[in-house]
């Protein structure tokens, strides 16, 4: 593919959110200039996250955006056109392929120093250098994107543009698994059929777990068991009781829930057996009844999951190789313009769909 520099007088192609679910495919936008430790990246695929949904109905308003007019979108991949001076230092350079993450902290901070940038004391203070790209900070369903290095990674020329978008959702299925750990021979439980819950199905096959049930419904739970993982329908009953059943009345030793739902969060402990481990990534809406009896007369052991942190570098070469094989999570792809029939497909779960790819 030959690297163009971007037109500097021609405006760019953006999705443009105007309101709550008010949206608009422009051609009029700016393209951006990228800062000294910024790269300016060629757009070539991203994907529909289940928070972009959220961001589009105006769910988070006045956080996750701030503010209208907001681009959102933070699940891409594309090849930089343009860099800064301290960017190119680290290798940043034009016609470099790309996949990129949400999160970028100030870097000054305890928890930044720690390696917890996805904690910054310091978020959404873009003043002292925090980013949240396609949250708070404008977003990649464009033509073209500005990034810090800092969330950007670089993707082997054989990862096709469309597998390397689904990178940050990867790594924060990684994240999840490793929060609670995996342990060689565990039963591991995900609460949740979709794109996360598959992913942190294979993060946790790939780090050593025996048995991989899959909790959740419709067809999604077909590509489950495609995917050679075992499967647990909870409209035909009590799901917890079907895992217990299928554990030997023992119950999973870990369990992550990607659904975030009232029930789902309930499911995801009552799953555990004695000395059990769960993780939670979906965001609740609601709150919760939690069984704290469990808990604490059970010894389990509940981990926060917020975004990733330290696992794109890591999980880039397991989709690469295909011990994660994130691909066969792809089931649609649509042009940037067609973005309103991508967004019904995704959210009304259109012939199954799990990763629907945007392509700019």
């Amino acid at each position: 593919m030959t690297i163009t520099a971007p037109p500097t007088t021609k405006p760019m192609q953006a999705l443009v959110l105007t309101a709550p679910h008010e949206f608009e495919i422009r051609d009029d936008q700016p393209i951006p200039r990228p800062r000294e430790n910024e790269v300016l990246a060629r757009v070539r695929a991203i994907a529909i996250c289940g928070t972009d949904a959220e961001i589009v109905e105006g769910t988070f308003k006045g956080r996750w955006p701030r503010a209208y007019p907001f681009i959102p979108g933070h699940e891409w991949s594309g090849e930089i056109v343009g860099a800064g001076e301290v960017a190119k230092g680290y290798g940043f350079v034009p016609g470099t392929r790309i996949a990129g993450t949400s999160h970028s902290g100030c870097g000054y901070c305890r928890m930044c120093r720690t390696g917890r940038y996805n904690l910054c004391f310091n978020y959404g203070r873009e003043d002292l250098g925090h980013r949240q790209y396609g949250h708070y900070t404008q977003g990649a369903y464009a033509t073209y994107v500005v990034h810090t290095i800092k969330a950007v990674f670089k993707i082997p020329d054989a990862m096709p543009f469309d597998v390397a978008a689904l990178c940050d959702t990867a790594s924060i299925a990684l994240h999840s698994v490793k929060r609670p750990g995996i342990n060689p021979g565990d039963v591991f439980v995900a609460v949740g059929s979709g794109g996360m819950g598959l992913l942190t199905a294979m993060c946790a096959r790939a780090l050593g777990a025996a048995r991989c049930i899959v909790v959740g419904g419709g067809k999604r739970l077909e590509r489950a068991k495609d995917l050679g993982f075992e499967t647990v329908d909870y409209h035909d009953g009590d799901p917890t009781a079907r895992v217990r059943e299928m554990t030997g009345g023992i119950g999973a030793d870990v369990a992550i829930d990607s659904a975030g739902t009232k029930d789902s969060v309930a499911q995801t402990i009552r799953v555990l057996r004695k000395g059990g481990r769960a993780a939670f990534t979906g965001i609740p809406k609601e709150a919760s009844s939690i069984d704290f009896q469990k808990i604490v007369l059970e010894e389990i052991d509940l981990y926060g999951v917020r975004a990733n942190r330290n696992t794109m570098e890591e999980v880039i070469p397991l989709i690469a190789d295909g011990r994660i094989p994130a691909a066969r999570l792809i089931t649609h792809h649509f042009p940037l313009k067609d973005f309103a029939e991508a967004l019904r497909t995704f959210n009304e779960r259109v012939d199954g769909a799990l990763k629907v790819i945007i392509e700019p």
